[in-house]
């Protein structure tokens, strides 16, 4: 099988790993979007993988909280789907490692670059938690930011629909589905996509951004592929 990218980043959202709970894990979701993780390691797609915290707490859910206290209690939440991910690959047999930008050494391994760039070159998977490290960032940047430091070839955005819309496709039947969009066009249109921290990273550095539907996992391995699937961001 053809691979269409050698070292990926994978973003997948917390409340992709909720499922129909809305909070917390659901095992049953989660399985299937590992061994498609897998599949593609197994394949030799070097894996990287950013999750987010919504399943176990986002910001704005915060009231009057200090800004930077609720994101620091968001980078915890990340951290245990990083570990839950983590475990859930190694039931299946992946080799798996867990990085958090905030140090926690008896938990995971601090964020290293290089440490994590020869972890990818060994096959092994790597999970990154707690986002940047820093509050007022979302991990949609951290996942930008990754990349460019791991030098992906893409960054691949699971989500909930299977691309990018000129309109919210759940509440408007007549919204249009993009094939492909430069990030100047998602910038410029506001497409709720990713927030522009992340999308201009991602144009700086030449960092193309794929996104497609995690209802159905495989769609994971199609992405590698190099199957028609979602939208395609391309940096200019």
């Amino acid at each position: 099988m053809e691979l269409q990218y050698k070292r990926i980043l994978l973003k997948l959202s917390g409340e992709a790993l909720a499922g129909s709970r809305k909070f917390g894990l659901d095992y049953e979701v989660i399985m299937p979007i590992c061994r498609a993780i897998k599949e593609c390691a197994d394949l030799g797609v070097q894996v990287a993988v950013v999750v987010g915290g919504g399943n176990f707490w986002r910001g704005r859910s915060s009231g009057a909280m200090d800004r930077t206290r609720a994101d620091h209690i968001g980078m915890l939440g990340t951290t245990m789907n990083a570990l839950a991910v983590a475990d859930a690959l190694e039931e299946i047999g992946a080799d798996v490692r867990v990085q958090t930008a905030i140090s926690m050494q008896q938990v995971a391994e601090p964020y290293i670059r290089n440490r994590a760039v020869r972890h990818l070159e060994k096959g092994r998977i790597v999970i990154f938690g707690c986002g940047t490290g820093n509050p007022f960032f979302s991990t949609d940047t951290a996942a930008s930011l990754r990349a460019a430091e791991i030098e992906a070839d893409i960054v691949l955005k699971a989500t909930m629909v299977d691309g990018i819309y000129d309109k919210d496709p759940h509440k408007f039947p007549d919204a249009v589905r993009y094939d492909s969009l430069t990030i100047s066009d998602v910038l410029a249109r506001k497409l709720q996509v990713v927030d522009a921290t992340a999308a201009a990273m991602c144009r700086d550095n030449k960092l193309p951004l794929l996104v497609f539907d995690l209802s159905q996992p495989q769609n994971i391995v199609a992405a590698v592929t190099g199957e028609k699937i979602g939208t395609l961001v391309l940096p200019e």
